[in-house]
């Protein structure tokens, strides 16, 4: 395997890892339509497709961590909007504080770099 074929997969690895966190977080701040989650992500460089985010949202219902409402829309037919549930909230603290810590663990070991 060559080094860029390394990298880009190490990326990918890292970046999913790290989606359903970040999804969580998006859905913390609002009830989100799951293209309105998509472009979030994508303003801060997480690039997401539809294939990749229902299994994430169908996951994290299943969870308990999130859930929908259907919305008439003006533009077409009902959406399915997600928010995050209390369980999900919970879910999303810890993370954040393991995910903190886990930061601060690689910047220290990599600083030399």
């Amino acid at each position: 395997m060559d080094i860029n074929n390394y990298v880009d997969n190490a990326k990918a690895q890292l970046r999913r890892g790290t989606l359903e966190y970040c999804v969580l977080a998006a859905i913390s701040q609002r009830e989100m339509y799951a293209s309105d989650i998509i472009a979030l992500l994508k303003q801060y460089d997480l690039l997401v497709v539809e294939g990749t985010l229902y299994p994430i949202l169908s996951r994290l219902k299943e969870a308990g961590l999130a859930s929908y409402a259907w919305s008439e829309s003006n533009e077409g037919p009902p959406r399915k909007y997600y928010s995050i549930t209390e369980n999900g909230r919970r879910a999303a603290e810890v993370l954040s504080t393991t995910y903190e810590s886990l930061s601060n663990s690689i910047k220290q070991l990599t600083q030399s770099i």
